[in-house]
């Protein structure tokens, strides 16, 4: 496969290593006020030297109001014949209540492209379970060849694959969509290829998050999510993390700063030098109960779901993040400009220390 980027043309597969840079950015009304994609199209267009056109990818919450009580799937193919069989699939367990191909706009630049489609799924008994949408996506995925469920959440969806983001923005015409909650990616690949599947945002149910860093716990964070059921198929490190946010917070009830402790958890020595001992022993606690779920790497990453808004860097803040508000408004990003561009006059602008989540919560 082949990407066209300012006139190259930039040989890719599924081996390539390169050097690390990534650019990340969120934007979340807090009341859950929709506004235009053109917004995060602008914020992550600001930092077009982050990425090498190896991916980019968005998020929107709130941009499927006519059909936001139905389950949508965002599924790409490598052919029609995997089309076929998930669509057996999909059949057997759900009502289809609508289906298409995800609207896209032919530009020249993105080489050859995937089948992507869309699905607006309801149960077809009266009891729905998020687990099974999560069995759902890990069958197909695993099970099917040549087909990658990249989306799977209520009136949100993610677009991803491998172009810069003003490419890859405009081939899915984001700027046509509203939401309340917005995430976007250019990515600089590092030790995981540039495929269309392994593009940022990464989602379960309706998480998303995008990521700037390594993780170097990927083999370790892997194993421990396969023993519930989560299996990682798209070739990219990043997918543990998505999972690692839905286990914690949906499946085991912890709250965001608890995460955080989890994820960027301190270092032994120190928790040791906490004066407060039911502090250290409560952080103990959670690093031999948590222990593989420990995140290694440099890291900063945003992740949503229709609620929350949350940006987290590793516990020696190896990679930037900046957070902003105002008004209503919460932005989180890699470089203060991204923030700038779409809000010049900010309420308050800092960087989050490691460790130290942003949480933003949206109350409608």
């Amino acid at each position: 496969m082949m990407n066209h980027l300012n006139g190259e043309r930039l040989m890719y597969d599924r081996e390539l290593r390169n050097p690390s840079a990534c650019g990340i950015t969120g934007v979340m009304n807090q009341k859950g006020e929709v506004f235009s994609g053109e917004v995060i199209l602008n914020s992550i267009c600001c930092m077009l030297e982050r990425g090498n056109g190896l991916g980019s990818g968005f998020a929107g919450y709130g941009i499927y109001p006519d059909f936001k009580d139905y389950w949508c799937f965002h599924i790409m193919y490598d052919k029609e014949t995997a089309k076929d069989i998930v669509e057996d699939y999909l059949e057997n367990l759900f009502i289809i209540v609508h289906s298409e191909p995800i609207p896209v706009k032919k530009i020249g630049v993105l080489g050859e492209i995937p089948l992507l489609w869309r699905y607006f799924l309801s149960f077809k008994g009266e009891e729905e379970s998020e687990e099974f949408i999560v069995h759902t996506v890990m069958r197909v995925n695993r099970e099917i060849e040549g087909a990658y469920v990249f989306s799977s959440g209520k009136n949100m969806g993610i677009f991803k694959g491998v172009g810069s983001p003003d490419a890859i923005g405009e081939f899915f015409r984001v700027s046509e969509y509203k939401g309340y909650i917005w995430l976007a990616h250019n990515r600089f690949p590092t030790n995981t290829p540039g495929w269309w599947g392994g593009a940022h945002p990464f989602g379960l149910l309706d998480w998303a998050l995008v990521h700037n860093g390594e993780i170097s716990s990927y083999g370790v964070n892997k194993r421990y999510l396969e023993s519930f059921g989560y299996y990682c198929t798209l070739s990219t490190d990043t997918e543990v993390m998505a999972y690692l946010f839905d286990l914690l917070v949906r499946k085991h009830g912890l709250d965001f700063g608890i995460v955080a402790k989890i994820l960027s958890a301190p270092f032994w020595s120190q928790i040791e030098k906490f004066e407060d001992e039911r502090e250290k022993a409560f952080l103990k606690t959670l690093r031999i109960i948590y222990g593989p779920a420990l995140v290694n790497g440099p890291f900063a990453i945003i992740v949503a779901n229709n609620k929350y808004m949350v940006g987290l860097n590793d516990r020696t803040k190896l990679r930037p993040l900046v957070a902003a508000k105002n008004g209503d408004f919460i932005y989180i990003a890699s470089e203060e400009s991204a923030i700038r561009i779409i809000s010049r006059n900010l309420e308050e602008v800092w960087m989050p220390r490691a460790g130290e989540p942003v949480i933003g919560k949206v109350v409608m």
